[in-house]
């Protein structure tokens, strides 16, 4: 069975990464460009693994993990932070909103893998 990760993030490119490096890690890959467009997204069906940006236009990344949070289907669902931001408080945020874990950017593509790997069994 295939998994299915929804990749959140208003830059193209890291989407673009983001979905390569899974997809060779054998994951079916959703993209969205903003917490808006990954709410849309999620509507679709179920997810083993959401990998979020914080900074993005119309909905940032810790409202949307509070607003996945607050739906039935991704309350257990694993949540990853993907970001630039390093800063404590930003951190705590996404913690107290329901964020499995942070890695913050650039990424190595293995140091990704093997995170994914550990949260999404």
């Amino acid at each position: 069975m295939t998994r299915r990760v929804l990749a959140v993030d208003d830059s193209k490119t890291m989407r673009d990464m983001v979905s390569f490096t899974l997809k060779r890690g054998g994951f079916e890959v959703v993209e969205a460009e903003d917490g808006v467009d990954a709410i849309a997204r999620s509507a679709t069906g179920l997810f083993d693994l959401v990998i979020t940006d914080i900074n993005m236009p119309r909905m940032d990344g810790i409202t949307l993990v509070g607003k996945l949070r607050s739906d039935p289907r991704f309350r257990t669902t694993p949540i990853l932070v993907l970001t630039t931001e390093a800063d404590a408080t930003k951190k705590a945020a996404g913690k107290a909103a329901g964020a499995t874990g942070w890695i913050v950017k650039p990424f190595e593509p293995s140091q990704l893998l093997d995170v994914v790997h550990k949260v999404c069994r």
